[in-house]
Parts: C-alpha cells; structure tokens; sequence
C-alpha cells in the first residue's frame, strides 16, 4: 500500500475562532486521535498540541491538534488512490496515520477539517479500498453491459497486508449474473461489507433481450 508523507504544524489553541484563524492561514485545522486507550488519570508526557479525551469507564485516548497546508494535502485528498499517511509534526512527533474523516464547505467545497486516526502495524485497521475488475466478460460477449455497483470494498486487515486494489476476475461472469461480497476471498484480508451486497453485475440490454428472444 502507498504511503505518503505529510507535515504538520502543532496547535495549542483550539475551537472554532482558532480553526477560522488557522483557514485565513491558509491552512487546514487537523486532529490526530490515537487508536490505543490509555488508563485515567494519564501519567505520560503530553507534547505540543495534545490533550486526553475521556472515553469513559477509566479509559482515555491522546488526541493531537494540529494544522496542514492546502498545498501539502491536496494530494491525498484529490485522488482516487488510498494511502497510508506517514504524519511528521515540528517537535519531533511521528505517527503512521490514516484519513478517519473530511469535513468540506457545502457550498464551495473547501476542505474545512481533517480527522486522522493513528495506526499500529499490530492492530488490524478498516479501510475501504478501490475495486479493479479484470478480464472480458462472457455476459458482455453475449451483448450485456458490464456494471460496477461498487467502486470501493471495505476490507479489514494489518495495513501492511493491505493492497492498493482489489482485483476481481469477470471472465466467467454471465449475462445477468451478479458477483456478490460473500463471493470473494484475497488472503490475508477480511471484507466487511454484507456479503449479500453485489459488487459488479452484467446487465440485460434491449439488444441482448432481442437476441435471446430470437432463438
């Protein structure tokens, strides 16, 4: 899986004045949670931006506020690729991350803030990652029209397991017939989404309706 490498500048001010004061800079506010509870009250060392928020039943988890540039973000975020973020803060502070959510502006869609969640190469991470289908279908030959219902899987691994794509053989797929979750299977990989969900299908045209009913 790609990696990518973003820098970051910590914040110690927080809320929605500072965030507007981070924008006119513009930058884009960030937070940074981290994905292994800690026990309350917290005894470690908190560095420049970060702060515990109280999950409850004794437990916390490290939260980091910081902010990026327009300019060193529009690459992860304008593309069709997944990947995993190597985040460098100033201070010292690293930490392979991934995109956890988006916020944009509804009107001009201005990216207003970014969650990322913390990852740990022995902690199994979801993530949705892009469908590829491979070969020509026999549906399609037989005049169907090919139809990916979903674009993205949500897959569940230890993200150094995790590929860039996931790759589904259609040669065999018929004129309608469906490839459903529940059907798949890569190694190493757990799919998420409910295995009755159709992820491509070759669907009747009027053509191919035509010609069966012809014979």
């Amino acid at each position: 899986m790609k990696t990518f490498q973003l820098k970051g500048v910590p914040r110690e001010i927080v809320g929605k004045k500072a965030s507007k004061a981070v924008r006119r800079g513009n930058m884009i506010p960030a937070v940074l949670y981290g994905s292994e509870p800690v026990v309350l009250p917290y005894e470690g060392t908190l560095n420049t931006g970060e702060h515990v928020v109280d999950l409850g039943d004794g437990k916390g988890v490290v939260v980091t506020n910081f902010a990026v540039t327009q300019d060193g973000i529009r690459g992860l975020i304008y593309t069709s690729e997944v990947f995993l973020v190597e985040l460098s803060l100033e201070g010292g502070k690293k930490a392979t991350a991934m995109i956890k959510d988006i916020q944009f502006h509804p009107v001009t869609d201005a990216i207003l803030h970014i969650d990322f969640l913390e990852i740990f190469e022995e902690k199994p991470i979801v993530i949705d990652i892009p469908v590829a289908l491979e070969g020509y279908a026999e549906g399609v030959k037989s005049g169907g029209k090919l139809s990916l219902e979903m674009r993205k899987l949500k897959v569940k691994a230890l993200y150094k397991q995790i590929p860039e794509k996931l790759t589904i053989d259609i040669t065999n797929l018929g004129l309608g017939k469906t490839i459903q979750v529940g059907s798949l299977h890569f190694d190493q990989l757990e799919l998420v989404n409910a295995k009755n969900a159709v992820v491509c299908a070759v669907k009747l045209t009027r053509a191919a309706r035509g010609a069966a009913a012809s014979k």
